[in-house]
């Protein structure tokens, strides 16, 4: 089992910027990939960045050069740096752990959400 809080959602601008954090109820170390997702009403859930245990991140397209993904493993934390927001941001992002075992089984863990607007 694993408790995910993020936090540092917020109203912002247009070209502004937010950082979210998500702190992880164990040690990061232990989870394959921790990764940001984001959805808006009426759409699928999509991937924004992930990073694994190795520390190599990956990002969706839309956010490639904006958006920094990047993990503390002292704190049990995943924090997304976002820049140069737009509108299309707006979202409710999610943290996410997915954790694979040696038998083949996998687990998705989910935070509670946390909303982020770009609006001028």
């Amino acid at each position: 089992q694993v408790q995910l809080v993020e936090s540092g959602g917020g109203l912002v601008q247009p070209g502004g910027s937010l950082r979210l954090s998500c702190a992880a109820s164990r040690e990061i170390f232990s989870i394959n990939v921790m990764g940001w997702y984001r959805q808006t009403p009426g759409k699928q859930r999509e991937l924004v960045a992930g990073i694994n245990n190795g520390g190599t991140p990956n990002y969706a397209d839309s956010v490639k050069g904006r958006f920094t993904i990047s993990s503390d493993n002292a704190k049990n934390m995943v924090l997304l740096q976002m820049n140069s927001l737009k509108p299309e941001d707006t979202a409710v992002y999610y943290c996410n752990a997915h954790i694979a075992t040696v038998d083949g089984a996998t687990y998705d863990y989910w935070g509670q959400g946390t909303q982020v607007t770009v609006s001028s």
